[in-house]
């Protein structure tokens, strides 16, 4: 069952997450939350052309979809991670994704 609407918001969907990895590796913030914006509402339009049906095209591209927003994600997390390690060499202070959770002896 052919789906244009579906087909055309998941190309924009991978055009937008392009961009945002472009945006996540040169920090530039605006832009990365326009994309957050952008994700929001092409989620929204996805899941309404969605109920029509998906044709093998479409499942192709909401598979390279997930891809992509998969490898955004681990990279956002690692630009995080390394702030807070900066951040923790800097104050000398425990990392605040530690977990905080030490180990002590406990008496006999």
């Amino acid at each position: 069952m052919s789906n244009p609407a579906l087909r055309e918001a998941l190309k924009r969907m991978l055009v937008l997450l392009e961009g945002e990895r472009a945006a996540l590796t040169t920090l530039e913030l605006e832009r990365i939350l326009t994309c957050a914006d952008g994700k929001m509402e092409l989620c929204e339009e996805i899941e309404r052309s969605s109920q029509a049906g998906m044709d093998e095209e479409c499942r192709g591209l909401l598979d390279g979809v997930g891809r992509l927003n998969e490898i955004n994600r681990k990279l956002r997390n690692l630009i995080a991670a390394n702030v807070q390690a900066r951040l923790s060499s800097l104050t000398g202070s425990a990392a605040v994704y530690g977990g905080g959770l030490r180990m002590r002896e406990v008496p006999a």
